[in-house]
């Protein structure tokens, strides 16, 4: 019997050759996708917080009502205002929620002291940004980081007429 000399295939140690790599590279994803954690949870923040700013501008508008956002150094909450009382009291709304921030995040905010306010300065829950029912807001600007490294840093703004705006790392207007 004759054995032909121009087989062809792969031997097994070509294969566990390729094996090794392909497990480097997959292992080499996996470690940069988790350095990188910290910043898909501020992007996730960040997204939660400029739709709930959307939704609660479209709902004063659509209700014909005052909302307004209160942020804090670790939580954000909604806030609505009731006519009847002039006072601005808890979100019925499960929507509207009081929410946590991750301890990491340095939230920035630059806020227009001389808009309407609709409360006096004794209201214990007296809002920094109020979503007026003519679809107009307070002019704001809030800057979200990781730490203190601004390389990454999320900004959500607006002139209080504009729509919301939300400019992510490295897209064009940052500064």
């Amino acid at each position: 019997m004759a054995y032909k000399e121009d087989q062809s295939g792969f031997t097994l140690i070509e294969i566990l050759v390729v094996l090794i790599i392909v497990g480097l590279l997959a292992s080499l994803a996996v470690f940069n996708m988790a350095g990188s954690s910290q910043q898909r949870e501020l992007e996730n923040t960040v997204r939660d917080l400029y739709l709930l700013m959307q939704t609660a501008s479209e709902q004063a508008v659509l209700n014909n009502a005052e909302l307004g956002l209160i942020l804090e150094d670790s939580s954000y909450q909604f806030v609505a205002f009731q006519d009847d009382t002039g006072e601005w009291t808890m979100s019925g709304e499960r929507l509207f929620r009081s929410r946590s921030l991750p301890e990491w995040l340095v939230l920035t905010n630059y806020i227009e002291n001389d808009a309407p306010r609709l409360t006096s300065s004794e209201d214990r829950l007296r809002p920094d940004v109020v979503f007026f029912s003519s679809g107009e807001t307070t002019p704001f600007i809030i800057e979200f980081t990781i730490g203190r490294n601004t390389e990454i840093m999320h900004t959500l703004a607006s002139d209080g007429v504009a729509p919301l705006e939300w400019r992510k790392p490295g897209s064009e207007g940052d500064a």
